[in-house]
């Protein structure tokens, strides 16, 4: 484990956010999700070391990309349209980071894009229809123009060195070229509130304003952003619960109050329980139902509101 200070603006003074232990391998293990006190820049402190990442992300992890429950080839499509309704037509060179089994990029591959990939684990699938470094973005072998988009699809909370990464795309990019990356957004309450971040995967949690920091730094101007589901949710189960301790019993969630909340869902992982203790649970906790039947409806208020747990920003090489 390490302790860092600030990434963007280099301060040692933060504060305490909320606790939360990994919620999908190593359950034992406890970290602090803190926020600079400067710049408002949220983070995990202490941290695992690069060297010590590789352990949080096994190779079931990568499972995911493959599996036909989570619709890929749906997100996959919704990303590709974004990506064509913000690029030039007439460039279609493409370097997708974090590009994990390659979904993404050859999505891009069949619409005519010249594509490459950046993977760092060594438990992604192999690759070898198009080419990919297969190491941090920031090291990759290129320091000039090259590409005309650079994608980061759900990557940049994931990385040790976010400025390093905004740096590297401007290098890469070339001139009037865009940087597209989604994260989640630290001003939801799904983000600071309700302990829906993959930590300790998630490393770093950003706002809009802390986003614009990153670029204006970095030589882009934030010319899109876009508050909604299209590519990936972050539903915020137990809002109501949210706002019941906060407003009527005067304190904050803690990671006690809604471990138990989330129906079959138990630290992450779906559990299979037998119907009794299901209908047991939803006997005993009717704010739970009343949350689920207004989830739809608090979302939308969030997308409009611009308070929804994901959002996808573009960035333009100036």
């Amino acid at each position: 484990m390490e302790t860092v200070n600030c990434n963007l603006c280099g301060s040692t003074n933060h504060r305490l956010v909320y606790t939360i232990p990994d919620t999908r391998y190593f359950g034992d293990e406890w970290f602090n999700v803190v926020e600079c006190m400067e710049c408002g820049l949220g983070f995990v402190n202490p941290r695992p070391s690069f060297s010590e990442m590789p352990r949080y992300y096994p190779a079931t992890y990568y499972d995911y990309f493959e599996e036909e429950r989570h619709d890929h080839p749906r997100r996959y499509a919704a990303e590709s349209k974004f990506i064509e309704s913000v690029a030039s037509p007439e460039h279609r060179s493409l370097l997708d980071i974090g590009c994990a089994n390659g979904g993404f990029p050859r999505t891009m591959q069949r619409l005519g894009w010249k594509v490459e990939g950046v993977e760092v684990s060594s438990n992604a699938k192999p690759i070898s229809d198009f080419k990919v470094y297969r190491q941090e973005f920031k090291d990759i072998p290129i320091s000039k123009p090259h590409y005309d988009v650079v994608t980061a699809w759900a990557v940049l909370e994931h990385v040790h060195d976010p400025m390093a990464y905004f740096k590297k795309a401007s290098v890469l990019l070339k001139s009037g070229g865009i940087f597209v990356f989604l994260v989640t957004n630290f001003e939801s309450i799904s983000s600071r509130y309700l302990f829906l971040e993959d930590v300790p995967r998630h490393l770093y949690f950003f706002t809009e304003k802390i986003v614009k920091k990153y670029l204006e730094v970095s030589g882009f101007d934030l010319i899109k952003k876009d508050y909604s589901d299209k590519v990936f949710s972050m539903r915020p189960v137990n809002w109501l619960r949210h706002y019941l301790y906060r407003y009527g019993k005067k304190q904050m969630l803690q990671w006690k109050d809604v471990r138990f909340t989330r129906g079959n869902i138990i630290g992450g992982v779906e559990v299979q329980q037998p119907l009794r203790e299901r209908l047991k649970f939803l006997a005993l906790n009717p704010l739970f139902i009343m949350d689920r039947m207004l989830l739809p409806i608090y979302e939308k208020y969030q997308m409009i509101s611009k308070k929804y747990g994901i959002v996808t920003y573009v960035g333009k090489k100036r």
